[in-house]
């Protein structure tokens, strides 16, 4: 009987001990978890902010201003349109006359 004694009273001993790393591991998962949740939650706040930001700076009325004061960039009239000719030998061979 003390060897089925001593048996048992290991196993117990084996088991109480499996229980607390468990536990020891669900705890550190969980806590593992949660860092990563609120990580996510930084990371969507950030995107958004990023979001409206390039929204902001994509506006239609802010390229054209870019366009005007940094490019030097104008509208586009009849009066400043330019256009480009060929020279005859080059125009020739465009449209595949020898």
């Amino acid at each position: 009987m003390t060897r089925i004694g001593v048996v048992l009273f290991l196993a117990v001993l084996l088991s109480a001990l499996f229980v607390v790393r468990t536990q020891y591991e669900s705890r550190s998962l969980t806590t593992e978890l949660d860092r990563a949740t609120s990580e996510a939650r930084r990371l969507d706040i950030e995107y958004d902010r990023l979001d409206v930001a390039r929204r902001a700076q994509a506006t239609p009325l802010r390229v054209e201003k870019l366009a005007r004061e940094q490019l030097h960039m104008r509208t586009i009239t009849p009066a400043i349109t330019h256009y480009a000719t060929l020279p005859a030998g080059v125009a020739a061979s465009v449209q595949g006359k020898p």
